[in-house]
């Protein structure tokens, strides 16, 4: 009996599904505007401007109505708490930090289970009681105040802590007197774009004039660094260095270890160039002097430095990085580590000896170098995944280090430095086993037949009959890899059947910069080939059909999910476009968008608007258009891409394709959050609306 009524609600719920499906939404109306601009000669409408004003009523109301629409069509899904309970339980494990020495002490992170927050700890020695040093939790009523600098001064008597609240790019640094674990008066405002560099008895950072107008979406311009001193106000800070005549530009600070020289980069990405310049400063100087100062699309970063030189990682003439040193004596280079086949992932120093990561077909390999650029070992890792960490300071015996992958949970290694052997110093705890999971990478060809990377996991004994849910993610642009992962909340989804798959897009660095040069520009429509090309060989190898295939970016990927279902609407079900950059005529106008012209270039530009408006979201929705179904999500205190832009894009959406489209097209707007969730409680359940809402309108249950 038992059996009869679980197959009959099995029945009822999947019916049920159908029949959301195919529901008529009213959709909030979207007020139509008066407004075109002239790009070189073609004028292009933007209806939808006023919802640029996030601080309007009408902003506010619009995105009230849309979420009501949004939340109620949700609400019906029958198994949709049950989706977030799973993720609940799969997420409810501690997570740790790899720890990091500063004199006596060991700080780590650490998240019991589900706290909004990960805690700051310390302890004494690698076995001491740890204490709590700083517990965000209880900074907010809703857990939304995150911890995002923790920067310890070089003998550990104080620290900077910068606060982000509510999900916003702004920051505010307090410095905590590390004896009594209090926060001094001390009080930094409007930073961003920074980091906490100490020198002495006081540290740099940069900061943005206090803005005109909205601090969520007002352009920010006139980057600045300062030096403050512990134990003075934020009006007696020094002024160190600002370019006022080049108002778009990054001004960030770092110093060596040893506190003796202050590295200002100076990056101009609001101009198309992609590198970076590089200045050097000795303690007791007042001005910096170049090591590269002009900017181009090269970069170069400090590793360390030594008693004759420095150390500077850079992919001028080669596109896959490799380390210089720059002498001070007569300040010529040479080479320290040449160029290798794989692009380098990272440097990191440590007991006098560098560590040099390589990415080869998106896998870390890590090798020892001595401080003469002979290399002596390589770091034996678990498998074919992501490693991260590998510095200390200068007298250190050991390195810490954390490797992940799809079905490897991040665990943390203790490296010895003499012998060369790791040995697991933590170990998740977590009911996970890996052999019941399998991840392939597989290489398919693009439309121009470049050799795409992709990763696809599932759980064992998954018949490739076309019937499995697929989410297919990517991202494709400024340089960035997507490495190999492990997510609790992807685990539930793969009991369910699921397909997670990964793809390695142009415009990334998962092959060095040429790789990422050919998603750029001109060339960003390769980046969208790669991820149709993608789909299209999950269904011709029967891992799934376009009738179960859902699609997922965020950000750059946002941008990459709204422009293929444009292109191919027909190759999928279900789309989840995340805080995308939609509207690629006018996003250069917001907070720190001018920073992307790098990469995509800028409408101001009559040949690159041409290009541009190709392929701009917001600019080719179909009218009459079979879009697939559309969960658009955003939030209201994301100052990185402004919620305008999925606001804009939703509006149009509805308003050309909604009437002619049997699949909802809706927008879910957070609140008190950010560019990304602000906590785990908000993670949590914009993950369950996601789930829920593939499956519903994929015809499927969750069991």
């Amino acid at each position: 009996m038992k059996t009869y009524f679980r197959i009959m609600t099995l029945i009822t719920a999947t019916l049920s599904g159908f029949q959301g499906n195919a529901q008529k939404i009213s959709y909030p109306a979207s007020k139509l505007i008066e407004q075109q601009e002239n790009y070189h000669g073609t004028k292009v409408g933007d209806p939808y401007r006023w919802l640029e004003d996030d601080r309007s009523a009408e902003t506010e109301a619009w995105v009230k109505a849309q979420n009501k629409v949004t939340f109620e069509y949700l609400d019906q899904i029958p198994y949709r708490s049950r989706i977030f309970t799973d993720l609940e339980k799969a997420y409810n494990y501690p997570k740790y930090s790899a720890p990091k020495k500063k004199g006596d002490y060991f700080y780590f992170y650490k998240n019991d289970g589900l706290q909004n927050q990960a805690v700051l700890y310390r302890q004494l020695g690698e076995k001491g009681t740890a204490e709590v040093v700083m517990d965000p939790n209880k900074l907010s009523p809703d857990g939304t105040t995150r911890l995002v600098v923790f920067a310890l001064s070089k003998n550990g008597s104080y620290a900077v802590c910068g606060f982000s609240k509510g999900g916003s790019d702004w920051q505010e640094y307090q410095v905590m007197h590390m004896k009594t674990l209090q926060m001094l008066p001390d009080k930094l405002e409007w930073v961003k774009v920074s980091g906490a560099a100490w020198q002495g008895d006081g540290f740099y950072y940069s900061r943005y004039p206090q803005p005109d107008g909205s601090a969520l979406a007002a352009k920010n311009e006139n980057h600045q660094v300062f030096y403050h001193k512990v134990g003075t106000s934020q009006q007696d800070d020094q002024l160190i260095f600002e370019d006022a005549a080049n108002p778009q530009r990054f001004h960030t600070v770092s110093t060596t270890e040893d506190e003796l020289y202050a590295a200002l980069y100076v990056s101009d990405r609001g101009k198309g160039k992609d590198g970076n310049g590089l200045w050097l400063m000795k303690k007791g100087e007042s001005k910096f002097w170049p090591v590269k100062e002009e900017i181009t699309d090269f970069s170069f970063g400090l590793i360390e430095n030594t008693e004759t030189g420095f150390l500077i990682e850079t992919n001028e003439d080669a596109p896959n990085s490799k380390v210089l040193f720059y002498k001070s004596s007569d300040k010529s280079w040479e080479t320290f580590i040449p160029e290798k086949e794989e692009p380098l992932q990272g440097v990191g120093t440590a007991g006098g000896k560098l560590f040099a990561s390589y990415s080869k077909d998106v896998a870390t390999h890590t090798y020892v170098y001595d401080l003469t650029g002979k290399q002596e070992k390589e770091v034996a890792l678990p498998g074919l995944g992501y490693a991260s960490g590998f510095g200390g300071d200068r007298e250190d015996t050991f390195v810490f280090y954390t490797y992940t992958s799809f079905n490897y949970p991040p665990t943390i290694f203790r490296y010895d430095i003499a012998s060369g052997k790791s040995a697991v110093f933590r170990a998740p705890e977590l009911s996970f086993n890996p052999a019941d999971y399998e991840t392939r990478q597989v290489f398919y060809p693009s439309k121009d037949g470049t050799r795409i990377p992709a990763f696809i996991t599932f759980k064992k004994g998954l018949k490739q009959d076309g019937s499995n849910p697929t989410i297919l993610y990517g991202y494709g642009g400024f340089n960035v890899s997507l490495t190999p992962s492990f997510s609790p909340t992807r685990i539930p989804f793969l009991n369910q059947g699921g397909v997670f798959v990964q793809a390695n897009l142009r415009g990334g660095g998962e092959y060095g910069e040429k790789w990422h040069e050919m998603g750029m520009k001109e060339k960003k429509q390769n980046v969208f080939d790669d991820f149709i090309a993608a789909a299209e060989y999950l269904v011709k190898e029967q891992y799934t059909s376009a009738e179960k295939l859902a699609i997922q970016g965020g950000s750059n990927g946002g941008l990459l999910v709204g422009t293929v279902m444009n292109q191919r609407p027909e190759l999928f079900k279900v789309a989840f476009p995340a805080v995308g950059v939609m509207d690629m005529l006018r996003f250069h106008k917001f907070t720190i968008g001018w920073n992307w012209i790098a990469d995509y270039g800028s409408s101001d530009n009559p040949e690159e608007f041409k290009f541009l408006y190709a392929y701009s979201p917001l600019h080719n929705i179909r009218p009459g258009g079979k879009y697939p179904a559309t969960m658009i999500t955003t939030a209201d205190h994301d100052d990185r891409v402004v919620p305008a832009h999925s606001f804009k894009y939703a509006a149009e959406l509805q308003a050309k394709a909604g009437a002619s489209s049997t699949n909802p097209l809706l927008i879910r707007i957070d609140t008190n959050s950010g560019h990304g969730a602000s906590n785990t409680k908000k993670a949590l359940e914009t993950q369950a609306d996601i789930y829920a809402f593939m499956f519903w309108n994929m015809g499927l249950v969750w069991k």
